[in-house]
């Protein structure tokens, strides 16, 4: 029962809007439009339901900075924000009357004391999250963790991130030159413009002239072509043989696209410039250029690297709510203000499987390219001790890329302890059977642990896909 209530408050945006919701659950209060008075069951189905709803929106709430009119007239409330349906917005209706009813009945089943204390908790958490009667005190900015350097990253304490927290982010002009704007995080393209125009001083002039600026994102593949083919495999650099081939996506935002920020991929950037300028758009040099591998990854020990991945990712993981997996596979675009924190750690689990194929194929020389690939297989290792499957099946995949299976030599040097490790790592992420393996090694692991992400979402995907959300009018429950 207490699984099924925690399911139903925390999908209830599938079926039924907030606002819609609480009205539901008003009406139900007995003593309330539809409610009996007297019914001591449904007094305490309400209140239950009212419990697991305010601890579950809790940290929401928070950060609303509206909060403090609302407490003023009631208990704060949510109900659907326009730009995304799933996503509470403190606001005073109807539902208030609803805490008066339970404050006034609370003589009445002294049973029911602990709940009360509970739910004034829970009211007064949110209240003394807001200065009353004070203009909130300026934001912090919070620059996107990509953005930080390698040792700021993972030093630097983690911070869930909301759609109205203001960001650095940089936007470049197609000599390479950048602007840095301050926006928030859930800006839309044309607000991301509107800062860019006024750093640029761009006039009204060179606009109704039809050289008004659009928004570009521009992914790059890179620009080493050949890495790990002949030169790879005579034991030469990795990258000897490349050529510089630079492959590069470009799309046009929309100007009412919202949360661009967060979409950023590997080697993704933002680029302004004038639709006659869109067809001479070419990646930053340092994506299209080979660069030396990262030295410090061969003096560093495999533990000191394994601790450090674990260390930062959990600050990443525990900063995401379970309504953002909601958002993200079952409302899609609408929900993505309010997925932030999931999506810098999706971004995070591809750079660390870019970044393993990437120091490997950089490295120069065929038995110090396999000293890498033998730490690499421990620190791997050591994720999986250390519970963090995210790293783990990062590094695994890295590892599994085309173009490292390719390097024959270097595999071949590897010792025989280590390629059996490895085909063991390989059947643990294996996906035949539906992930069956790993399905089994993670039900054997205790608290705190780090899953892989990505296949909580293909199952939440395959759920949403493969399930109605109604069925002859009513809501499936087993899809909850």
């Amino acid at each position: 029962a207490e699984s099924l209530l925690d399911d139903i408050v925390l999908t209830h945006s599938l079926f039924l809007p907030t606002e819609r919701f609480l009205q539901q659950l008003h009406q139900q209060y007995p003593g309330g439009p539809r409610g009996p008075r007297g019914w001591g069951r449904g007094w305490r189905a309400v209140l239950a339901v009212l419990l697991h709803f305010l601890e579950t929106y809790k940290g929401l709430l928070q950060e609303e900075e509206s909060a403090g009119k609302v407490i003023k007239v009631g208990v704060p409330f949510p109900c659907p924000s326009p730009q995304c349906p799933a996503v509470p917005v403190l606001t005073p209706f109807a539902p208030q009357e609803l805490y008066l009813l339970i404050m006034k009945d609370t003589s009445l089943y002294h049973e029911l004391e602990d709940e009360i204390i509970k739910l004034h908790q829970l009211v007064e958490t949110v209240e003394l999250k807001v200065a009353d009667e004070t203009p909130p005190p300026n934001k912090q900015v919070k620059p996107l963790f990509r953005h930080f350097r390698r040792i700021d990253s993972c030093l630097q304490t983690r911070v869930a991130f909301r759609g109205s927290d203001e960001i650095f982010c940089r936007v470049y002009m197609p000599d390479h030159s950048y602007v840095t704007i301050r926006s928030r995080l859930s800006a839309s393209v044309q607000d991301i413009l509107a800062s860019v125009t006024e750093k640029l001083q761009y006039s009204e002039e060179q606009s109704s002239r039809g050289d008004a600026l659009i928004l570009v994102t521009m992914a790059s593949s890179g620009g080493a072509r050949g890495a790990g083919g002949a030169a790879g495999r005579a034991g030469g650099p990795a990258g000897a043989d490349s050529t510089l081939c630079p492959s590069a996506e470009k799309a046009v935002l929309q100007p009412s696209e919202e949360c661009v920020f967060t979409t950023l991929g590997i080697n993704s950037h933002l680029f302004a410039c004038t639709r006659d300028t869109f067809d001479s758009l070419v990646p930053l040099p340092e994506e299209i250029q080979v660069v030396p591998g990262d030295t410090e990854i061969h003096r560093a020990e495999p533990e000191d690297v394994a601790n450090h991945l674990t260390a930062f990712h959990w600050e990443l993981f525990r900063c995401i709510h379970e309504l953002e997996f909601v958002d993200y596979v079952f409302h899609g675009e609408r929900g993505r203000r309010e997925t932030a924190n999931l999506e810098l750690l999706l971004q995070r689990c591809s750079e660390v499987q870019h970044w393993v194929g990437t120091e490997l194929l950089l490295c120069e020389g065929l038995g110090k390219r396999a000293h890498l690939l033998k730490k690499l297989i421990k620190i791997a290792a050591i994720c999986k001790q250390n519970q963090d499957m995210l790293s783990f099946y990062a590094i695994v995949i890295g590892l599994n890329n085309a173009a490292v299976s390719r390097l024959r030599l270097t595999w071949e040097k590897l010792p025989g302890k280590f390629k059996n490790l490895f085909r063991k790592f390989e059947n643990l992420t294996d996906p035949c059977r539906n992930h069956k393996t790993y399905r089994e090694v993670l039900a054997k692991m205790k608290p705190p642990l780090i899953p892989f992400v990505p296949l909580i979402l293909k199952d939440l995907t395959f759920l949403h896909e493969g399930s109605k959300t109604l069925l002859d009018g009513l809501v499936n429950v087993e899809k909850l």
